[in-house]
């Protein structure tokens, strides 16, 4: 029979429905329940793309003894971490601290009152290499629990104690010495030969290039510039890319990005198409354009829903194996192909009769241009052709918030820029589905959504952050003040109820849950911390309305991040790229006139590179603070740049805008 999960609405909790093991959603019931029966709290941790989630499900929870063993023993709750992230953040920094490590699954083990004593990630079915059985760490925390409370207990309060302690963030703003002095800590981290960061695995730095460009926009440092080129250009041409549909993969496994884990989330790839998208319009790189253009291709194509918004993201596994949907062998190739172009495409993507991945298969890599793009561009659509018959990964179609803020930024640009006009349409389709089915436009606002269902999940702050920006950004597309308004309930609600006293921001409202400590992690990991997007939306919408209030209350979540990005910058990437830009300002930059005129002048707006410059295209007479008393100069558009609302002489010529 299906446990209690059959009734949720997220896909990872749904795809544990039928376990046997007595799975609780988090609740105050379930917690009520373990102190009722004075067990402890099994917590499971984990999303519905993650491979090894999948590994520990198969191996453990869909086992009938292990499962009795839990039910037994523990009180067992499942969360998803994209529909929890507060729980989830409170829960991996106890794992961290404990372990030194952390990871999904999380596997966590809890006092009734939610206090962690015990903490890890993925356990196998048997002993193997120094990591003992999934049963043998149950019996012995059962056995601890019933035999050894006090020290249970003792360790409990000791990681609540430094919990509490890490969550306090003070310090000072960041000024320009900090932020050279953070890219050239950057820069001895950098991996010259194979772009990137450190060893393996290698995630893309997506925040971190952002703050190379804006810095490299700054200083006109080139050395900035080349690790962007460098990391960017070894991602896009290795298997982490697909290079046959689009779309960024989550990590690369090895140093050079050859094999990719091969979940793609949305996060990733609005963020990624941001960074190619910023890349080309500082060097014009015919890559880094292609890259942009694919990348928001695949997010219309792969991951919007039928309600407007955007999907979590693409399993990593099809028929039983990591991979099999994107993968080739030469054989493959040739029956496709025939024997020439089989032979010709195997050289161009680095197929190998040896495989670079597993059981003999290979991804494709695209390592140098084709050099003969129409018989290249002929073989892509067969090989495309003969995927599409092959098991597709699974989608994780929830819509969350902030991932989906992320992506409606990115469109929003790319469709000016790039004059990509479905990009646009799509920007302003999920923004709608975020006002309209999150709630924004009846006062309260839900984290996630579901075949344009809302979720029960509070929006956390990176919702309010990444949500409040994308907003501004569709003003700026639009020129429609309403846009404006939401901005508004965002940002008032982020300094009514999630400021700290003590300074910065808390990850969680005044009036949401109540957990063991109330999570406030300022370092940014695969997207932009809760603090960091915050800071970014805060300083956007100042430069919009000019009003100070938001700008104090950006400094003061920048100064709360200070710490971590001066002293371990590859985590900061987002709030350093917030202190570079208001450090330039941010630049203002208002492109008055009617729509079907002002295109070319948006665009060449949008073409500056002045760190985070924000713009806004509308008509005369917008009722938009920064429209106010500027309107067309004889009888054309006119672009007015500004910084703290005051202006430098209009420009009606594109080319003079960007001189």
């Amino acid at each position: 029979m299906p446990n209690r999960l059959a009734s949720s609405t997220s896909p990872y909790l749904l795809q544990h429905a039928d376990n046997p093991v007595d799975w609780w959603e988090w609740s105050d019931e379930a917690l009520a329940v373990a102190k009722e029966l004075d067990r402890p709290i099994l917590l499971s941790v984990g999303y519905a793309a993650c491979h090894w989630c999948h590994v520990m499900a198969h191996e453990s929870f869909e086992d009938p003894a292990t499962a009795a063993f839990m039910n037994d023993h523990f009180v067992n709750i499942k969360v998803d971490r994209e529909e929890r992230p507060d729980i989830d953040a409170v829960y991996m920094q106890a794992t961290q601290a404990m372990t030194g490590q952390g990871g999904w699954p999380m596997t966590c083990v809890l006092s009734p009152d939610g206090e962690p004593f015990f903490a890890g990630t993925y356990f196998p079915p048997e002993p193997r290499q120094g990591m003992p059985a999934f049963t043998q760490v149950l019996q012995a925390l059962a056995d601890a629990w019933k035999n050894r409370r006090d020290e249970v207990t003792a360790v409990s309060a000791d990681v609540v104690a430094h919990l509490r302690q890490s969550m306090d963030a003070t310090g000072d703003l960041i000024g320009a010495s900090d932020l050279d002095a953070a890219v050239q800590k950057l820069s001895t981290q950098h991996d010259d030969e194979a772009g990137g960061f450190g060893a393996s695995p290698k995630f893309p730095p997506s925040m971190v290039l952002e703050l190379l460009l804006r810095h490299h926009a700054r200083t006109g440092d080139e050395r900035s510039l080349e690790m962007v080129t460098r990391t960017t250009d070894a991602m896009a041409r290795g298997g982490i890319y697909d290079q046959l549909g689009g779309g960024f993969a989550r990590y690369g496994v090895d140093r050079f990005w050859r094999v990719p884990h091969f979940e793609k989330m949305l996060y990733d790839n609005a963020q990624l198409l941001r960074v190619y998208l910023h890349r080309w319009r500082v060097d014009g790189s015919p890559l880094a354009e292609r890259i942009a253009r694919e990348t928001g291709r695949f997010l219309l194509a792969e991951l919007r829903t039928p309600e407007g918004g955007f999907a979590s993201a693409l399993d990593a596994d099809s028929d039983g194996h990591e991979g099999t949907y994107y993968v080739w062998n030469p054989n493959q190739l040739m029956r496709t192909l025939g024997a020439a172009d089989g032979a010709w495409a195997a050289q161009l993507l680095g197929v190998t009769g040896a495989g670079t991945f597993e059981r003999g298969f290979s991804t494709l890599q695209l390592l140098e241009d084709p050099d003969d793009a129409d018989r290249w561009s002929d073989v892509r659509t067969k090989l495309l052709t003969a995927r599409a018959e092959r098991t597709r990964p699974a989608r994780d179609d929830k819509v969350v918030a902030a991932w989906n803020g992320l992506a409606i930024t990115a469109l929003a640009e790319a469709a000016v820029l790039l004059d990509e006009p479905s990009f646009g349409e799509a920007a302003v389709e999920a923004a709608t589905l975020l006002a309209d089915v999150h709630g924004v436009d009846f006062g309260t606002f839900l984290r996630t959504s579901r075949d344009g269902v809302a979720g029960r999940s509070a929006a956390v702050l990176e919702d309010h952050g990444c949500v409040a920006e994308a907003f501004v950004a569709v003003l700026g597309l639009t020129g429609d003040p309403a846009w404006l308004d939401r901005a508004r309930v965002l940002v008032d609600r982020i300094l009514d109820h999630f400021t700290d006293p003590a300074g910065g921001f808390f990850d969680t409202a005044d009036d949401a849950e109540t957990l063991v400590v109330r999570p406030k992690d300022v370092s940014d990991n695969a997207y932009p911390s809760g603090t960091s997007s915050a800071i970014a939306a805060l300083v956007a919408f100042a430069a919009v309305t000019g009003e100070h209030r938001y700008r104090e209350a950006a400094e003061r979540g920048l100064a709360s991040a200070a710490a971590v990005g001066r002293q371990v910058p590859r985590f900061a990437g987002a709030s350093l790229s917030a202190a570079e830009a208001m450090l330039a300002g941010p630049a203002e930059i208002a492109v008055v006139g009617p729509a079907d005129d002002r295109a070319d002048l948006h665009r060449a707006a949008l073409r500056l590179t002045s760190p985070g410059a924000v713009v806004v295209a509308a008509d005369v007479g917008s009722p938009i603070p920064l429209f106010e008393d500027r309107g067309l100069v004889d009888g054309r558009p006119a672009a007015y740049v500004c910084r703290d609302f005051v202006c430098q002489m209009p420009v009606t010529d594109p080319a003079a805008l960007q001189a």
